[in-house]
Formats: C-alpha cells, structure tokens, sequence
C-alpha cells in the first residue's frame, strides 16, 4: 500500500466528499457522483482516477456502465497504523478527562 498516495487522496475535500457519497451508497456510476456537485464530470473523473490510483476505490464494468465501490482497507490500514503509534490507554484517559470538564462548563 502506498500511504502517500492515500494521504495525497485524503487531501483534498471534493474526494473526501466523493468518498463520503460512496460510502452513503456504493457502487455508482460517474452520472450519478457527479449529480448536484458543483464541479464537472471531467473533474470528477479526475478526483476519481486519484482515488483509483490510491486503492480507496475500485471499479466494476457492468454493460457500457462503470460502477465506482469505496475501498475502506486503506483507511483503517493508515488509522491502525498511526493510531497504535500512540498509547492508547493515556489517550483514553485524557479523552475522558476532556469530556467530564466540558461537561462541568455546559451546567
């Protein structure tokens, strides 16, 4: 896997936005990701192609269509590695501590 070329993908809001949409429903065609976007199905099959190219999509041809699946393997692939970088039990506690003095400021 190349953490780059995830990261690089990461970056950028119209492919988070893009990924989001895939994960709401999987499986679309390029028509239908670009519908109520504000960009134009050039982009959006650029943003695509760098997502693509990240392994944080895949695609299938179904007849003339190309149907676009999110890849979440990178994902948690990145989250697990930079997350047991850290010491989760420590995190945990300051969390929880955060959350009981935000607590005490909302009463």
């Amino acid at each position: 896997m190349d953490d780059d070329a995830v990261f690089h993908a990461l970056a950028d809001a119209s492919r988070r936005l893009l990924l989001d949409r895939l994960r709401r429903k999987n499986g679309q065609t390029l028509a239908a990701l670009c519908e109520g976007l504000d960009m134009t199905r050039q982009a959006v099959a650029k943003h695509l192609a760098i997502l693509e190219n990240a392994n944080l999509v895949a695609t299938k041809r179904q007849g003339r269509e190309k149907l676009h699946f999110i890849n979440v393997v990178p994902i948690n692939a990145i989250a697990e590695r930079w997350m047991a970088k850290f010491d989760q039990p420590r995190l945990r506690a300051l969390s929880n501590l955060k959350r009981a003095l935000e607590g005490d400021d909302h009463e």
